[in-house]
C-alpha cells in the first residue's frame, strides 16, 4: 500500500479507525470524544526540528519510489492484470536480440526469430511489413517474398493464389499501375503497413497464432495522381509454426480496423507525399 491510496488512513478500508498504532480507550462513564483532547507536542520541538523530520520524511519516499521504478518485470501493475485479460505486450527493447541474421531467399526480410511468444510476435510483425510491400505487385518480388515467409508446405499453393489476383491487368490498372506492376512515369507506387501492436492469440511451442495491428500507406504519390495515397487501419491474423529453425506463415486473415478517429489535419501535397516516401524508408524489421 502506498502513501496517498483512496481511503488509507480515512473512513476508507479501515472503516473509520484511526492510523495504525494508536488505541482508542474509553474511560468508564465517559462520553463524547473518546480521545479527549490529546496532547500538546512539546514545547521544545523547534520549527527546525519539524522542518528537519520532514524533509528527511520526503526523501525517503522519493527514495522508495525511485527503487521501483522500470526495474520491475511484474505485471501486477498492468491495467489488465486482475482483469482475467492477456496483458498487453510491451513493444520496447526486452534484452534478446530479436533476429539472427538476414533471410536467404530474401535479404530484405529478417530471420532467425527466437522460439519464443515474443519471437513469433516479431515475425509477425515483419512478415506483415514484407506482405504488404510494394514488391507484391511484381511477380519475380512476390516470389522472393513467398518463399522467405511462407512455410515450404504453404508456399507453393499461395504462389498460385496471389497470381491470379496480382498478376491480373485489370486489378492493376485499376491501383495505378501497369501490367508489370510498376508506376507511370513521375509517380510513385505507395504500399506499406507500418505495425502498431501485435497480440499473441495462442502458442503452442512450436504454433501460434498472432494479430497484428497496423496502419497502411496506400496509392501513387504525384502530380495528378488519381489515386492518391492514403491511409487505412488493419488487423493481420497470422497462423504460424516453428520449421526449418525459424517461424513461418501458414496462413493470413485480415480485418479492417480498429481505425482511431481523424485529427484535423490538412493533408500533404503530391509534391510533399512523394519526397516524404523517396526520404523516408521503410523498416527492415519491427518490434
Amino acid at each position: 500500500m502506498s502513501l496517498g491510496d483512496d481511503g488509507a488512513y480515512g473512513g476508507g478500508e479501515y472503516g473509520g479507525q484511526g492510523p495504525a498504532g494508536q488505541t482508542r480507550t474509553r474511560l468508564p462513564g465517559s462520553e463524547g470524544d473518546v480521545y479527549g483532547t490529546g496532547r500538546r507536542p512539546r514545547s521544545g520541538m523547534s520549527s527546525r526540528n519539524l522542518v528537519t523530520i520532514v524533509g528527511v520524511v520526503v526523501l525517503l519516499i522519493a527514495a522508495i519510489a525511485f527503487a521501483n521504478r522500470g526495474d520491475d518485470d511484474s505485471t501486477s501493475d498492468s491495467p489488465n492484470a486482475n482483469s482475467g485479460a492477456p496483458a498487453a505486450q510491451p513493444t520496447t527493447p526486452t534484452g534478446q536480440r530479436p533476429v539472427s541474421g538476414k533471410n536467404s531467399e530474401n535479404p530484405a526480410i529478417p530471420s532467425g526469430f527466437p522460439k519464443s511468444e515474443a519471437g513469433a510476435q516479431s515475425a509477425a510483425a515483419n512478415y506483415a511489413v514484407a506482405l504488404a510491400s510494394d514488391g507484391m505487385y511484381r511477380s519475380d518480388a512476390r516470389d522472393a517474398i513467398i518463399d522467405a515467409v511462407y512455410a515450404p508446405t504453404a508456399a507453393a499453393a499461395r504462389k498460385q493464389s496471389l497470381r491470379k489476383v496480382y498478376d491480373d491487368p485489370k486489378f492493376l490498372a485499376g491501383v495505378g499501375l501497369d501490367k508489370d506492376g510498376r508506376a507511370p512515369d513521375g509517380m510513385t507506387f505507395v504500399s506499406r503497413a507500418n505495425p502498431v501492436g501485435t497480440k499473441v492469440e495462442k502458442f503452442g511451442g512450436t504454433s501460434a497464432t498472432v494479430a497484428v495491428w497496423n496502419s497502411s500507406l496506400f496509392g501513387l504519390a504525384g502530380e495528378g495522381s488519381e489515386n492518391p495515397v492514403t491511409e487505412s487501419w488493419y488487423t493481420t491474423t497470422m497462423k504460424l509454426q516453428w520449421a526449418g529453425g525459424d517461424w513461418k506463415v501458414t496462413d493470413v486473415s485480415q480485418e479492417k480496423g480498429p481505425a482511431p478517429v481523424g485529427r484535423d489535419q490538412a493533408a500533404a501535397t503530391a509534391e510533399e507525399m512523394s519526397k516524404a516516401v523517396e526520404g523516408f524508408g521503410g523498416f527492415t524489421y519491427a518490434r
